[in-house]
């Protein structure tokens, strides 16, 4: 037997990094107002939130002026300032991005240029030496120097954030509560899990590669599926590690909309290098 409904002013759907940082913010904003997250699983983020890189990257290569540039510049500045207030672990290592022939220059002196439209702090267009000095083990004829770019548990921070916003004894976490449906009732929302009714004014979706199943699940006409890749990573064996000291990373090529194969050390120590991009026929 389902219970009654409970009442929300805010739902989110999808306990990750997007969802737990929805439900943080709206709690900043609105503090006096009912807010609920709901995760599918028994623990927040277990997903792509706790299956990425961990980089906190810097939006050198973003367009200028768009908000995917913007959101990713500010959104590090606020990432790394509440990683020091909550004493969340973390390093700015900075990143080398690596020209290793003189096609890829012209690349790179362009990112570099939107870097500096970007506002990326402390870029620099670094020699052959200077690649060395920083990374003994890496031979490039050109690159550039992102010296606020860092790695991060990004489960970590999802913790914090759902911490925090349970601060308030009106707000609640459902774990292990899949979204059945979304019926809408007299100018609110009834989402239905296999357990719960949980009624609110206002629904964010935030799941992920499930995102276009639950907007369809509320009447909305997708002309869009989202198709799923995932990245296979290779890691450093120990004796290895000491061989990179920072992100390193190739100067990506146009033909692909991936970063290219690069070295990402790890908050735990590890040091993975990839990724491939391998296309999936699953969402799990």
């Amino acid at each position: 037997m389902i219970n009654p409904a409970e009442t929300f002013d805010y739902v989110v759907i999808g306990g990750g990094i997007v969802g737990s940082a929805t439900a943080y913010k709206l709690s900043l904003k609105f503090p006096s107002k009912k807010i609920a997250l709901i995760e599918k699983e028994q623990e927040l983020g277990t997903h792509q939130t706790g299956r990425n890189s961990g980089v906190i990257h810097s939006g050198i290569y973003y367009e200028p002026g768009s908000l995917k540039a913007e959101n990713c510049r500010i959104g590090r500045e606020q990432l790394v300032a509440f990683c020091i207030e909550n004493t969340i672990e973390h390093q700015i290592c900075g990143k080398i991005i690596v020209a290793t022939n003189k096609s890829e220059i012209p690349i790179l002196n362009s990112i570099f240029k939107k870097g500096i439209e970007n506002k990326t702090p402390g870029i620099e267009l670094i020699e052959a030496h200077q690649i060395l000095d920083k990374e003994p083990f890496i031979i490039g004829l050109k690159g550039i120097w992102v010296p606020s770019a860092g790695i991060i548990n990004y489960v970590a921070v999802v913790k914090k954030f759902i911490e925090l916003v349970l601060t308030n004894p009106n707000n609640k976490l459902f774990l292990g509560e899949r979204v059945k449906s979304l019926n809408r009732l007299n100018k609110k929302i009834v989402v239905s899990t296999e357990k719960k009714l949980i009624s609110t004014k206002n629904l964010i979706i935030c799941g992920g590669l499930h995102s276009d199943r639950l907007a369809k699940l509320d009447g909305i006409k997708l002309d869009m599926k989202i198709v799923g890749f995932r990245g296979d990573y290779y890691e450093l064996l120990n004796h290895a590690r000491h061989k990179v000291k920072n992100l390193v990373y190739p100067v990506p090529d146009p033909k692909y909309p991936f970063l290219g194969v690069h070295y990402t050390p790890m908050i735990d120590g590890k040091i993975e290098c990839g990724p491939n991009a391998v296309f999936t026929f699953k969402r799990e």
